[in-house]
C-alpha cells in the first residue's frame, strides 16, 4: 500500500464520527455550565474551560478524557486558587480522584469518560504565568489560530507514536507531547513531512516556530514553544524516544505499513514462555517488588527510574554486572535486573598505591598486614573476604541503604519481596506479563 492510501485508512479508523463530537460536545457543555454555576453559587469569579486534543479538535476517536480548567482570578494566591479550584470541581463531580501534579486537581468520572478539572489562573498573557498549567489556554490559542484543515494530520502524527510507544510527555513514557505533535504538524505542513524532517534529525536539534531564543540544553530535540520562548516543549522527549521516532520515520518512509499506527496486540508472557527466555537468555533475572506508593505516575515513575540507577551502582560497587534493567508499576511497583554475573568467590582482590608512594605504601601495609599484603604489577595488593557473594543476600541486605526516592523508599519500609527467575512468576497481573514481553521483546 501506498504512504497515501494507508493514511486515508488510518483516519476511517482514528476521525471521531458526528455521533461522537456530539456527545463530547455536549458533555463538556453539561460541565463547563455546571462548572460555572458553582462559582457563581460560591461568589467566586471563574469560569470553566475547555483545553487539550478537544478542544483543538486533533484527539482521535475512542478517547474519552478531557481536560477543563476552572479558570480564577490571576490576583488571588496560590493557595486560594488551589482551594477554591478544588472546592468547585468537587461540588460538580459526584464521583472523583483527588490528585496531585505541579498542584492538586480533581479526577472526575461522567459516563464513562475521565475528566481532569484543574485550578488554574486566569492570566493576561504568557509572560504573566504564575503555574505551568496557566500555559495551556495560550496554547490551545495558538493552535486554534493556525491548526484549521490540518487536524488530521495532526492526529495521524499522533496515532504512528502511539504505535511506535512514543507518545505521551508524562515522565513514565518521556516521549512526544499531544501539544509537541500539533507543533510539529504546523512547522512542516503535513504528517508525512514530518518524518521526512525526522529522518535526518540529529541529536541536539533545535527548531522554530518563528520565533528565536537561545536555549541552554542537553536535549536531543528542542522546539521552541511559540507561547513561552525560553521553553522547550520537547524537553521530556528522552533520547531513545527521540530515536526511536527517527527510526521509525525512515523505516515508515522507505516501506509503509498499517502496523506502525495498529502494531499487534501483546500478550501476556505466559509461566512456560519465561521460562524458555530465562533459559535462552542464560542470564539470572531478579524483581524487586512492593506495594506501590500511592501517588500519581509523574511522582512515581521518577522515583521508580532513581531507584534503579541506585540499585544498579549498590550492585557495580560489589562487582555484580548488570545487563539490563527496567520499572513497572499498577498496584504494586517492581524494579527488574537482569544480571551478566550473580555469583562470586569468597575473596576479592583489593588494589593499594604504587610501591614508589612510600607514605601511603607504609599506611596501607600497616592497616592490612592482617591480609598479607604482597605486590602484583607494581602495585601492593591484598587478598580480601568478600561481604556479599550473590545478589539475592545483597538485595536484601543493602537494598534500603540506596537511594530510592521518598515515596518509594517508605514503601519498601513496609516491605518487599525479592524474586528470582521463575519465582517472577508469582507476580500474575497480566499487565505486568505484557510488561515482561516487551521487556524481553518477543
Amino acid at each position: 500500500m501506498t504512504h497515501d492510501k494507508i493514511c486515508s485508512t488510518v483516519l476511517k479508523k482514528i476521525v471521531p464520527d458526528e455521533g461522537e463530537k456530539k456527545a463530547m460536545l455536549k458533555l463538556t457543555e453539561c460541565i463547563i455550565s455546571r462548572i460555572d454555576e458553582v462559582a457563581k453559587e460560591l461568589g467566586v469569579d471563574a469560569h470553566g474551560l475547555l483545553v487539550g486534543s478537544v478542544a483543538k479538535g486533533t484527539w482521535i476517536s475512542g478517547d474519552r478524557d478531557l481536560d477543563i480548567f476552572i479558570m480564577l482570578p490571576e490576583t488571588i494566591s496560590e493557595e486560594e486558587m488551589e482551594s477554591l479550584g478544588l472546592q468547585i470541581a468537587k461540588k460538580v463531580a459526584t464521583k472523583y480522584e483527588e490528585r496531585y501534579a505541579e498542584h492538586p486537581y480533581i479526577k472526575a468520572f461522567f459516563k464513562g469518560y475521565a475528566v481532569d478539572m484543574v485550578p488554574c489562573f486566569s492570566v493576561s498573557n504568557p509572560a504573566s504565568i504564575k503555574s505551568a498549567v496557566d500555559r495551556t489556554p495560550f496554547h490551545n490559542e495558538y493552535i486554534n489560530a493556525r491548526i484549521g484543515g490540518l487536524e488530521n494530520e495532526a492526529r495521524l502524527l499522533k496515532q504512528l507514536m502511539r504505535g511506535i510507544g512514543v507518545y505521551g510527555a508524562e515522565l513514565k513514557t518521556m516521549g512526544f507531547s499531544g501539544y509537541l505533535c500539533e507543533l510539529l504538524v504546523l512547522k512542516y505542513g503535513s504528517f508525512l513531512n514530518v518524518l521526512q524532517s525526522a529522518k535526518g534529525w540529529r541529536r541536539g536539534i533545535v527548531i522554530e516556530m518563528g520565533n528565536r531564543k537561545d536555549i541552554e540544553h542537553d536535549a536531543p530535540l528542542v522546539v521552541i514553544d511559540p507561547v513561552d520562548p525560553s521553553r522547550n516543549v520537547a524537553a521530556a522527549v528522552s533520547l531513545d524516544k527521540f530515536c526511536m521516532f527517527i527510526d521509525a520515520s525512515r523505516t515508515f518512509l522507505k516501506a509503509p505499513d498499517i502496523g506502525f499506527f495498529f502494531p499487534p496486540e501483546v500478550k501476556p508472557m505466559t509461566d512456560n514462555g519465561l521460562a524458555d527466555e530465562l533459559k535462552q537468555r542464560g542470564m539470572d533475572v531478579f524483581a524487586i517488588v512492593f506495594k506501590a506508593p500511592d501517588v500519581v505516575e509523574d511522582v512515581l515513575y521518577p522515583q521508580l527510574y532513581k531507584a534503579l540507577k541506585s540499585i544498579e551502582e549498590l550492585l557495580h560497587r560489589n562487582d555484580f554486572r548488570v545487563f539490563h534493567g527496567d520499572v513497572w508499576s499498577n498496584s504494586n511497583s517492581v524494579i527488574l535486573l537482569e544480571m551478566e554475573i550473580t555469583g562470586l568467590p569468597p575473596i576479592r582482590i583489593h588494589m593499594g598505591p604504587p610501591v614508589e608512594s612510600v607514605t601511603h605504601a607504609e599506611k596501607f601495609k600497616a592497616k592490612y598486614t592482617n591480609y598479607n599484603p604482597y605486590i602484583r604489577s607494581g602495585r601492593y595488593v591484598v587478598e580480601m573476604p568478600r561481604k556479599y557473594t550473590d545478589v539475592d543476600a545483597l538485595l536484601k541486605s543493602e537494598l534500603q541503604t540506596c537511594g530510592l526516592g521518598k515515596h518509594v523508599s517508605e514503601a519498601i519500609e513496609n516491605g518487599y519481596r525479592v524474586l528470582k527467575n521463575a519465582q517472577i512468576t508469582k507476580i500474575e497481573d497480566k499487565k505486568f506479563r505484557i510488561f515482561l514481553r516487551k521487556y524481553f521483546r518477543t
